[in-house]
């Protein structure tokens, strides 16, 4: 890249340290591809094990690949007694639940069937069975319940839905739900995926990676916030409220929740698929109420933001959709950074497996900024 050694670019920013098939993002054209499929093509398409398996394989399951896939998940759902223990313990304290997250997956190299192939590869199966198995356990010892088992014939975010509730969830629920898990499963190198690259890349283990990977995806400024950008849209209220409220907010100084991308320049490609997603839900839902006021927001947020903030092209992202149509199919707002890790589990294990099979230890330089000739001062004399 032709850098010298004690050029600094502060997060890293526009350095490439990762060469991958696995997906790619255009911030100024809003494009955004998974394994040569644009997110348009794949995420309203495929199930969440297809997109998965593309990721893992570099190619779509053929429907013997994909039932074998399928059995492999349904085989290593259920948590370890440990992990139950610790997660009832963690309940108790009313840990949050992204902490909860990734207290457990560090216990999820217990108990893994072997298959007699890669043991990574055993780990990756039982990572990606297990962490929709711990958010929803997790989420009903919260709240005083036992947890539900997983259910063997449904798949994974029929089974999210349905150990949550209790009740198998209708078509149109675990369509919407599948749609969003294939959109956020990978995103170029992220935080969080450059956190597990990093880990992997020492030779450590699949689960201190993803580990890892949780605890930067729980950051605020990576993870993001859902929740609070549709606890905007309920303070709201109506759509003739919007822009003063809007207004008082940009006047303060303060962010707009679901608005702007590090990346993205133009709207985010999966804010858009999201918003389509949460028109089915809720239109199958029979209250279009809550769905209109949150396009009207929209509108409002993105003219006042162009007013306040003109040229710096902040437009929605994927947030806001994800909070609408999260929330549409009944799950509690503090659910909604745990779901988003439930669908980028798969891209984090994929990254680390092209890490594995081309590796080179990551290892940046740091360019010294301090002074040069101190001398030691003994202690009495200080």
């Amino acid at each position: 890249m032709g850098m010298t050694t004690n050029h600094y670019y502060p997060g890293l920013e526009g350095v490439v340290a990762a060469e991958t098939r696995l997906s790619h993002v255009d911030g100024q054209k809003g494009i955004l591809i998974i394994a040569g499929f644009p997110v348009e093509e794949l995420a309203d398409k495929a199930t969440f094990e297809e997109a998965t398996y593309l990721l893992w394989h570099d190619a779509l399951p053929t429907a013997g690949q994909l039932q074998e896939f399928q059995q492999a998940l349904a085989a290593r759902r259920a948590l370890p007694p440990a992990t139950l223990a610790l997660l009832r313990e963690a309940a108790v304290a009313q840990v949050p639940v992204m902490d909860a997250l990734r207290m457990a997956a560090g216990t999820l190299n217990l108990n893994v069937p072997a298959t007699g192939g890669d043991p990574a590869h055993d780990q990756a199966l039982a990572l990606l069975a297990r962490f929709p198995t711990i958010a929803a356990a997790y989420w009903r010892l919260r709240q005083g319940h036992a947890p539900i088992p997983p259910h063997e014939k449904l798949g994974t975010a029929a089974n999210f839905l349905y150990m949550l509730s209790g009740e198998e969830p209708a078509a149109a629920a675990v369509r919407g739900l599948e749609t969003y898990l294939n959109t956020v499963i990978d995103h170029s190198l992220n935080a969080s995926t450059f956190t597990a690259r990093v880990i992997i890349s020492t030779r450590s283990d699949l689960v201190s990676a993803i580990v890892g990977a949780i605890g930067a995806l729980k950051g605020p400024l990576h993870g993001g916030a859902p929740g609070p950008a549709l606890d905007m849209v309920f303070e709201i209220g109506s759509a003739g409220r919007a822009e003063a409220y809007l207004r008082a907010k940009l006047e303060r100084g303060e962010r707009l929740m679901g608005f702007g991308h590090r990346v993205y320049k133009v709207r985010d490609p999966r804010a858009t698929l999201l918003a389509a997603a949460a028109e089915k839900v809720y239109t199958a839902g029979g209250d279009m109420t809550l769905y209109n006021l949150v396009r009207a927001v929209e509108e409002k947020a993105v003219a006042l933001l162009e007013e306040y903030k003109p040229g710096r092209n902040l437009k929605t992202n994927v947030e806001f959709y994800t909070a609408l149509l999260l929330y549409g199919l009944g799950l509690d707002t503090e659910l909604f950074s745990p779901t988003f890790a439930v669908g980028r589990v798969a891209g984090w294990i994929a990254h680390c497996f092209e890490q594995q099979a081309a590796n080179r230890l990551i290892r940046p330089s740091s360019a010294y900024r301090g002074v040069w000739d101190r001398r030691w001062v003994p202690l009495g004399q200080r």
